[in-house]
């Protein structure tokens, strides 16, 4: 990726905000700190891999309602929760609704670099994956209406001369039109074929 990684951090106390801004800095780590919820969700995202190590107790919206207008949203930001008073449902609630690790306050620093490490890691791999679903899907767009019709019937199992007979032409044009996707589509077997398929939910032929 080109953008650098970065960590948002929201608490409402200035001076924890601080003390982990220090000590994420100090690991050569990007911060942008945030005391209201507010302004956190109101601020333009960061491009980049990028994950959020929040407060359960805000003042205006909690750290469960902040994961939950994220998740609205249809941001895909990996959540550390920190907490001074959480208790086991709380975090059982936060981790089922996605977060990456669930901290209590004093929070040890390994613990957290750990965690947001993996946050960051888990987004980096996150943004990969999207990049890469969102060339496959380019590809797919740039056949032709006959290209996808032979690549339904390929992912069904059937050879050439039963594609050319379901279709209604020559063997040879089934031919042509198959190497020509497979070509566009960047690939080399129909067994990645299959898979790519799979990923793109394109149905096979019946």
């Amino acid at each position: 990726m080109s953008a650098e990684p970065i960590v948002y951090l929201l608490d409402d106390e200035p001076e924890i905000l601080k003390a982990l801004s220090r000590l994420l800095r100090t690991e050569g780590l990007q911060v942008r700190g945030f005391t209201s919820a507010q302004e956190f969700l109101a601020q333009e995202r960061h491009q980049g891999p990028a994950c959020l190590v929040l407060d359960v107790a805000m003042p205006d919206i909690d750290g469960l309602g902040v994961q939950e207008r994220l998740r609205q949203s249809g941001a895909e930001l990996p959540v550390v929760f920190l907490t001074g008073h959480g208790d086991i449902p709380m975090s059982v609630r936060a981790v089922k609704a996605g977060a990456e690790d669930f901290l209590t306050k004093p929070v040890n620093a390994a613990d957290l670099l750990r965690a947001i490490r993996g946050a960051l890691q888990r987004a980096s791999d996150r943004q990969a994956e999207n990049a890469e679903l969102a060339a496959l899907h380019h590809r797919l767009a740039c056949l032709t209406s006959r290209e996808r019709e032979v690549l339904g019937h390929v992912i069904a199992g059937k050879l050439n001369k039963q594609i050319a007979a379901d279709l209604g032409t020559g063997e040879q044009n089934i031919k042509i039109h198959r190497g020509r996707l497979m070509r566009k589509m960047g690939l080399r077997s129909v067994a990645e074929l299959v898979r790519v398929a799979e990923r793109l939910g394109v149905p096979p032929a019946r």
